[in-house]
């Protein structure tokens, strides 16, 4: 198997960036997930990568190897697309064996490998059938064997769900996890949707206009985001922003963020730290989950008091999401289901500041 390096890596189409000095380590054996919007230059790295695009600056390596000008059939690295690209004339046995015949794999390796790689997707018993007989979900496991009977350095993995239905989705994302596992391969999987980047990655790196924005594991990057796109982008339903001014009550020496129809306390932990902003305006975000309803707060953190007005609720069985005005400014509540929150009321919340994060303004970097 083989760690992948990226060095400074660029990819220009005339005056457009897709990928800008890209710099990322993917260590050998990890599952790795490019994620960010579309054109946010993922898929392109990806393409990099394999060699279906050609670098306009720096360096990739697959283990120790430079492969800037290796073709991409000897980079020893297979990749999985969104559509699943298989021959209809062929049966899936012939889909998943083609990539060896043209090798001159002997016939019994190659009948030794597809049946093991169908066996381990659960497809043995589909191997006559043509790609037209099979469902969505099949026709991603046979894309899969097709790339698993090769047995590469590197798996890359191009949006391979997008399209697959819901429940299929979270099936097929579980089976992609136990497959890296037993398989022990290093694998790169690109998504634009955070909840498959959450799940499966080892490490997510997230990408916004072809730069690198962080890499880190998925709990890091959910609770120490660095900067506004991270905290925005990570995380279900998003973070809410608030502009407001950092302000010092002076007879306590109390911090508070004050966003004009709010003022809420920061917690002493964190307000010397952040002490030398006060006075300054600032980006305040604080995610869905750690807003509650007064009624039923979880105890064993920092709460303060918060009104809203109702707006819209979405009951989801095991929460409420509730949409909230403050202010004029609306802002998403996940709270307890048994909380009554009829629209148009006031409704008490309870905020979670120990989990709070700010932001500044101009650079939207992480202060806290």
């Amino acid at each position: 198997m083989a760690s992948v390096t990226y060095e400074h890596v660029y990819k220009r189409w005339g005056d457009v960036v897709a990928v800008n000095d890209l710099t990322l380590e993917v260590a050998d054996k990890e599952f790795m997930v490019l994620v960010g919007p579309s054109g946010c230059g993922k898929s392109t790295s990806l393409r990099l990568l394999a060699g279906l695009e050609e670098i306009t600056e720096g360096i990739i390596k697959i283990g120790d190897r430079v492969v800037n000008d290796v073709p991409p059939k000897d980079r020893d690295i297979a990749m999985v697309f969104q559509s699943y690209a298989l021959y209809p004339h062929m049966s899936v046995y012939d889909n998943m064996a083609f990539g060896l015949k043209l090798r001159k794999v002997p016939k019994a390796e190659i009948d030794k490998k597809v049946k093991e790689a169908a066996e381990l997707l659960g497809i043995a018993q589909l191997l006559d059938r043509k790609p037209k007989a099979l469902s969505g979900g099949q026709r991603q496991r046979v894309a899969l064997g097709r790339a698993i009977v090769r047995n590469p350095k590197v798996f890359l993995l191009d949006e391979p769900l997008s399209n697959l239905d819901a429940k299929l989705r979270v099936e097929t994302r579980a089976n992609i996890s136990k497959l890296h596992k037993r398989l022990g391969t290093t694998f790169i999987y690109v998504t634009h949707d955070q909840v498959e980047a959450m799940t499966m990655a080892d490490r997510i790196a997230v990408l916004k206009d072809g730069i690198l924005q962080q890499v880190d594991s998925p709990q890091n990057l959910y609770n120490y985001p660095a900067n506004v796109f991270v905290a925005g982008f990570i995380g279900s339903p998003s973070m809410n922003f608030f502009d407001v001014t950092l302000v010092e009550e002076s007879d306590t020496g109390k911090l508070y963020v004050d966003g004009g129809s709010f003022r809420l306390e920061v917690p002493p932990d964190k307000a010397e730290t952040l002490r030398k902003y006060k006075g300054r305006e600032l980006i305040f975000g604080i995610r869905p989950e750690d807003i509650h309803a007064a009624d039923f707060t979880p105890p064993g953190f920092f709460q303060v008091p918060m009104k809203a007005t109702v707006d819209v609720t979405e009951l989801m069985g095991n929460e409420i999401f509730v949409y909230g005005l403050t202010g004029g400014k609306q802002f998403i509540a996940r709270v307890d289901p048994r909380t009554s929150a009829r629209v148009g009321e006031e409704i008490e919340l309870r905020v979670n500041m120990d989990n709070m994060h700010l932001f500044d303004p101009e650079t939207e970097v992480a202060l806290v």
